[in-house]
């Protein structure tokens, strides 16, 4: 495996409590079950499951994911109603920005740290410690020191590449590193989002720029700009778009690559072999927030074995990241990550989209 050093032990351990759970040496914590609240109760220090009335979730994944996510904690608290709007990392940030003194969402869930990271240095996050947050594989990485943010999935870049233009482009080949996107048969033919509405497009971004280093690194996003078909809304809309023949090669986590093949798109998955960005997809209570109770009760949730197991269910492939979780697809972290800096990403994050927007590609007119 080429994985990012913490994430090779990540995926090591992963798979040894998997393999303990499967000859029954192991028993896992109680977790939530379709339909059963006894088995999900939360532990010690958690709020009670006597919680009633709303819950309103900013939620950042695929929408079949955010509904999911709805259904089935309801199945768990009935008496606990789930609101939740869906929208692109970008989005959500600018949203509990302009919402700050009146938020109108209790916990935001999903979609990569770095904006995280710009949330809680803005003081629109409100510190928890889960006593659930225990079980983070790795918490240096997975978990905010102050409490702030914690890890629900992990997740590698990838690029996605519709084989029917492949077959009819002979001696084109997949992308197979970030260069390779730079090459004259790809011009106009590369779709991703806009960094600044999509956690993916960024995440992205910031990988080039942690690979390449600043000064390259804003050359070669100039070309790769000037390489792209169109720039979408959301960071998983790429993949949909390619696999119905409207690009050759999608930028997206692996992951929404995989959902649009499982769904029958003629796409094709490949990593660049310089190295890959990956996410880290968070969650965190936002501050000031009218449901803390019942937002408790979703963070504390999430962070069971069996709630991480859910997203094959509604067509979310992401890695897990608490102990007794097994990952769906394993050799989705294969890839060779970088070592990504969130911290770095996180804390220039304004900074770099506003130079993006302002010297490569507005953010207007995006499809959605």
């Amino acid at each position: 495996m080429n994985l990012h050093p913490r994430l090779r032990s990540v995926a090591l351990l992963g798979l040894m409590v998997a393999m303990l759970l499967i000859v029954g040496a192991c028993v896992a914590p109680p977790v939530a079950t379709s339909g059963s609240t006894e088995a999900a109760a939360p532990v010690e220090g958690a709020p009670a499951a006597a919680v009633s009335g709303e819950l309103n979730v900013l939620c950042i994944p695929q929408v079949e994911w955010c509904e999911g996510m709805k259904s089935e904690f309801e199945k768990v608290y009935p008496d606990i109603t789930v609101n939740f709007v869906r929208m692109s990392s970008g989005e959500s940030l600018t949203r509990i920005r302009n919402e700050k003194d009146n938020p109108q969402f209790d916990i935001m869930w999903g979609g990569p740290v770095d904006a995280y990271v710009a949330a809680a240095q803005e003081g629109l996050l409100e510190a928890y410690d889960s006593p659930n947050a225990a079980a983070i594989l790795d918490p240096e990485l997975m978990k905010d020191a102050n409490n702030f943010w914690v890890g629900i999935y992990v997740g590698s870049l990838g690029f996605g590449t519709n084989t029917n233009w492949l077959a009819e482009n002979p001696g084109v080949e997949a992308p197979k590193s970030w260069e390779d996107l730079l090459k004259p048969e790809f011009t106009g033919q590369i779709m991703v989002a806009h960094p600044s509405s999509s956690g993916t497009s960024y995440t992205a971004l910031c990988t080039i720029l942690q690979l390449k280093g600043e000064e390259a690194g804003w050359q070669y996003l100039r070309e790769y700009a000037a390489q792209v078909n169109q720039f979408t809304k959301s960071g998983a809309a790429p993949a949909k778009f390619v696999g119905q023949g409207e690009a050759a090669v999608g930028i997206v986590f692996s992951h929404d690559i995989v959902a649009e093949i499982e769904k029958g798109s003629p796409m094709v998955l490949t990593f660049p072999e310089e190295g890959t960005g990956f996410e880290i997809g968070g969650m965190a209570l936002l501050a000031g927030a009218d449901h803390p109770d019942a937002a408790k009760l979703w963070f504390d949730w999430a962070l069971l074995p069996a709630t991480q197991e859910l997203g094959p269910k509604y067509a979310a492939y992401q890695a897990p990241t608490v102990e007794g979780a097994t990952p769906s697809r394993p050799e989705l972290l294969e890839a060779k990550l970088i070592d990504y800096d969130f911290d770095f990403c996180g804390t220039n994050k304004v900074a770099f989209i506003d130079r993006f927007t302002n010297e490569m590609a507005a953010a207007d007119n995006l499809k959605e």
